[in-house]
């Protein structure tokens, strides 16, 4: 298998890129890819926002956006999954072509702008799934023509929260002009109460994550934590893509839209870093960004986060590198004597700080 997935990445990446994405998520469905099962070992054990884990490894947002791998990734080694984005009508998102490869760089460059089926399309593939020990979020947008963008997340959790296992509002993309002026104090406070009262109206309330840009002042992300502790979130998902172009090599550097991969470590870390600081352990945080091996995945857990996600990594490497990072980690906690991941949690902030 691991041969083979070799030769398909070789051959993915002969592909325009966007297509590539297509077939991978068809070769997933059609059991084309590594399905060992969720990595379940004691070590990796964790409890997000109340949710268990079998392990803190999640796959971000953005490459299964219409939700409709979940049963396969389900059993590629993750410990949990985050579909989507979804808004509240179909659209098609940003002309082609929106996705780059930056293969010098180990990263990519996309400016979909949320291109989905919808969240009635979305919410049905979300009610048809057999529910199994790997929790499964619904990343939540805006229609970009909406004339009510804040109304737009709270309208996409009514519909499709009574399916999923946990939400995350998603005011951090760049690539869906001015989205991210959502994440202002005010606007966001706003946004974020009508989004935790249609929470409450759920038969069964989730938990509701804030995923934030990676390109925050210092003040402004005060401000986040000030907004998203009052409203009562469940945690901060820390970042989403970069606007910044520093130190790349590629020729498609010039793209514009979010870049994600390996650059993204660091300044990712940082962000998470001063979060761990300014939340004091009162909010669980997911770190993303750059996550590509075990040992990326233990800085970001020594950072601060309580669990990590990847996505841009699998371009490169293959989806079998998901119980790689795993065990991997289980391996690296046991080494410096941790009986648990959440013993580990923040253990090396100071060092991003």
């Amino acid at each position: 298998m691991k041969r083979f997935e070799r030769l398909g990445l070789a051959a993915l990446h002969r592909l325009d890129p966007e297509r590539a994405h297509g077939l991978s998520l068809l070769a997933l469905r059609a059991g084309l890819a590594p399905h060992p099962g969720p990595v379940d070992l004691p070590r990796l054990h964790v409890t997000l926002a109340g949710m268990p884990l079998l392990n803190p490894v999640g796959l971000a947002a953005g490459y299964d956006k219409n939700a409709e791998a979940i049963t396969p990734l389900s059993r590629a080694g993750f410990g949990f999954l985050e579909v989507g984005a979804a808004t509240p009508l179909p659209q098609p998102g940003n002309d082609r072509p929106r996705l780059f490869r930056l293969t010098e760089d180990r990263a990519a460059i996309n400016r979909f702008g949320f291109n989905n089926k919808g969240m009635q399309a979305i919410g049905a593939q979300l009610a048809a799934r057999s529910r199994g020990p790997v929790p499964v979020g619904l990343n939540l947008g805006a229609n970009k023509t909406s004339e009510n963008r804040a109304g737009d997340f709270a309208k996409v959790l009514a519909h499709c929260g009574p399916h999923a296992d946990f939400a995350t509002v998603n005011v951090s993309s760049p690539n869906t002009e001015g989205l991210r002026n959502l994440q202002g104090r005010t606007m966001l406070a706003g946004l974020l109460t009508q989004v935790m009262e249609a929470r409450l109206k759920l038969a069964r309330p989730l938990p509701v994550f804030l995923k934030i840009a990676p390109d925050l002042s210092p003040g402004e992300l005060e401000d986040i934590v000030e907004v998203a502790l009052a409203a009562k979130v469940a945690g901060i998902i820390a970042t989403n893509t970069t606007l910044s172009r520093e130190g790349l090599k590629s020729a498609n550097q010039g793209e514009t839209g979010g870049l994600s991969g390996a650059p993204l470590f660091e300044k990712s870390t940082r962000v998470l870093a001063r979060l761990s600081q300014l939340t004091h352990g009162l909010l669980p945080l997911i770190g993303v960004g750059g996550v590509g091996s075990a040992e990326q995945a233990y800085e970001k857990i020594r950072a601060g986060a309580t669990a990590v996600q990847l996505y841009t990594a699998m371009v490169y490497q293959g989806i079998s590198m998901v119980p790689k990072v795993a065990t991997g980690l289980d391996a690296l906690l046991a080494r410096d004597g941790y009986a648990s991941v959440s013993l580990a949690v923040g253990t090396g902030r100071s060092a991003w700080l």
